[in-house]
């Protein structure tokens, strides 16, 4: 019993001693730091070798908005699930098919040789779609591509 009496003593005064050292550092100060959500997905990630979690179009550079600028008399094919915003230029619809884009701003269908409307987005259900600058224009188009996609 004598010794069943002393780890109960001595694990109340372990916890009473850890709770007490929470409460003494005041939130935010060098002993008790406030991080991001960020910070600690990436101390994670190190320490387990295993990618941050959270959701996304997945890993690597396709997951990020890249500038593209697309040369006069060039299109931007895009990938199947990319997605595409004009940002500066007048642009037009691109597909080697009768379907079109879909511009998920004004929930339409672009039908090939129409219009894009500058910082609309628009998704690529299926690869082989694009955009192009319009050729009564004299400059080429300024996007940002989320996805893969080729200069042609």
């Amino acid at each position: 019993m004598g010794l069943i009496s002393l780890v109960i003593v001595i694990a109340t005064v372990g916890v009473n001693n850890v709770v007490e050292a929470d409460t003494n550092s005041p939130p935010g100060s060098t002993d008790d730091p406030i991080v991001t959500k960020s910070y600690v997905d990436r101390k994670i990630a190190e320490a387990t070798g295993v990618g941050p979690v959270g959701g996304g179009a997945g890993a690597g550079e396709s997951s990020k908005l890249q500038v593209v600028t697309v040369p006069l008399g060039k299109k931007i094919v895009v990938q199947d699930g990319g997605e595409l915003i004009v940002r500066s230029g007048k642009a037009v619809a691109y597909s080697t098919d009768a379907n079109g884009l879909s511009d998920m701003t004004d929930g339409l269908d672009i039908a090939p040789g129409k219009p894009v409307g500058t910082n609309h987005l628009i998704l690529f259900p299926r690869g082989g779609r694009g955009v192009q600058a319009d050729p009564k224009q004299k400059f080429g188009l300024i996007v940002l591509v989320r996805g893969n996609y080729q200069i042609q």
